[in-house]
């Protein structure tokens, strides 16, 4: 059940946030192996003239940014399967927000399966009741 929440640099676009809500969220359950019906995602937009890089903003250096953040179960996905995610969500977001500043990042959030869940329960919960049943 990974929860993804995407900042983009500009201006909010109705079009945009679906194409990236759908993408992200795929990509993230194929590499990362998670649940689409499982997965909620949050898009949100910065103002170039409101997200700055090395004391510059984004309408000074003419360039665009996100930063992804992708919070999963701990130790549910392997180093590899990680650094792919990486690879792939950089690569997809280049494609489709172009012009993209080099720091625009990515963080896979592991959290505490005692600390992290959705409906009230927790996902530590959630696996001792299965191995019970």
């Amino acid at each position: 059940m990974p929860g993804i929440t995407l900042t983009v640099s500009g201006q909010p676009d109705q079009h945009l946030t679906r194409r990236l809500a759908e993408e992200i969220s795929a990509l993230t359950c194929r590499v990362l192996k998670k649940e689409v019906n499982r997965t909620a995602m949050i898009v949100q937009y910065q103002p170039d003239d409101q997200w700055f890089i090395a004391g510059r903003s984004l309408s000074e250096l003419g360039r665009k940014a996100f930063r992804l953040e992708v919070k999963v179960t701990d130790e549910t996905n392997t180093k590899t399967e990680k650094a792919d995610f990486h690879r792939a969500a950089f690569d997809l977001l280049s494609s489709i927000l172009g012009n993209l500043h080099p720091h625009s990042n990515i963080h896979i959030i592991d959290s505490r399966a005692a600390a992290y869940g959705y409906g009230g329960i927790t996902q530590e919960h959630r696996l001792h009741r299965a191995e019970s049943e």
